[in-house]
């Protein structure tokens, strides 16, 4: 399964991802894409989303079963610790 969470997104970008995911609430969408589409998306996205915010969550071969992508400014980074994905947040 693959989760998208956009916030203040371009007008349009939350349209786009219908084509291929569920919005289940205003701006987070689930769907089970290919690898192959969930890469195409994620690249429309990180060119795409300005000054917001996007996060994707896919699965992945590692310990904790998925990982995070996140794109946009202001946002929080995933960082490994260890193996253990966890998401920090630069200091202004």
């Amino acid at each position: 399964m693959t989760v998208i969470v956009l916030v203040a997104a371009p007008e349009g970008l939350r349209g786009h991802l219908t084509r291929w995911m569920v919005e289940v609430s205003a701006g987070m969408f689930v769907g089970n894409p290919s690898k192959r589409i969930r890469d195409r998306i994620w690249k429309l996205l990180a060119n795409r989303i300005g000054d917001g915010q996007a996060i994707l969550v896919e699965p992945a071969s590692n310990e904790q079963g998925w990982a995070i992508r996140t794109a946009g400014k202001d946002r929080w980074y995933p960082v490994d610790f260890d193996g253990l994905i966890l998401s920090a947040r630069n200091h202004r």
